[in-house]
């Protein structure tokens, strides 16, 4: 779909960009409003670590806010696409849980290439960004980095059902549904093209958590939520004498 990494990384910001005021309302339409529970199981899996924590990929925050609401802070709310994190800011500043807002600093920057220092954070997040990242091998070592030993890394990610008769009706709903809904919410029809083709696309299971076991995660597991929609994957940065 590609030519090189470059290229994918520019089409995902010019979208990300393009549908930045819409992109909240379009999840929580898709997922029948089920995203906000993939969201906490994703803070519950970093309960009774100690901050700060980093949410890489975090677009309009709503993983950022999930993380501060659950005493989960502060958060370093990393994402490449200025427009998205703009967004998030705006409408978080504007709502009823603006109290939270002081609890997440906006960074943007490349997940590829994190301008933070090793070893400083205690947890780290990402919400459905791996799959659009140019090299995940170099993304998700930039988060091994920047963890301190002992800390967590914990990733949520679309998925794909293991059942025949799920998997033909969610290939269904990818690749005719999404990509009609998205556009006319949107009016990025490509952007949700590019979505339903890159969950085709993405690794299993089994190869993400060996690919987190070759960068130097320990104890990884991961747990399909929704049928296998998504799966959330937790990994482990060893100790230094472990």
């Amino acid at each position: 779909m590609f030519k090189d990494q470059e290229e994918k990384k520019g089409f995902v910001k010019e979208k990300f960009s393009n549908v930045a005021d819409r992109y909240d309302l379009l999840n929580s339409v898709l997922s029948l409003g089920i995203d906000s529970l993939w969201r906490k199981y994703v803070a519950r899996q970093l309960h009774g670590i100690e901050g700060p924590f980093l949410d890489v990929c975090a677009g309009t925050l709503p993983l950022s806010l999930t993380l501060v609401k659950n005493e989960l802070r502060p958060v370093c709310a990393l994402d490449f696409c200025f427009d998205m994190l703009a967004y998030g800011q705006h409408r978080l500043s504007v709502c009823r849980e603006s109290k939270y807002i002081i609890h997440i600093i906006p960074v943007c920057a490349d997940a590829e290439k994190l301008p933070l220092l090793s070893g400083q954070f205690g947890g780290v997040t990402v919400a459905f960004g791996v799959r659009n990242l140019g090299n995940i091998r170099q993304g998700i070592a930039e988060m091994h980095r920047v963890l301190r030993p002992g800390g967590k890394l914990v990733i949520l990610e679309f998925s794909r059902p293991d059942t025949p008769v799920l998997s033909q009706l969610y290939r269904f709903y990818l690749h005719r549904f999404l990509p009609v809904i998205g556009g006319i919410v949107s009016g990025d029809a490509a952007a949700y093209r590019y979505l339903a083709d890159s969950i085709e696309a993405f690794m299993s299971p089994e190869e993400l958590c060996r690919l987190l076991v070759e960068i130097g995660f320990r104890d990884v597991s991961f747990k399909p939520l929704t049928f296998g929609v998504v799966t959330v994957y937790c990994a482990d940065k060893v100790m230094k004498n472990g």
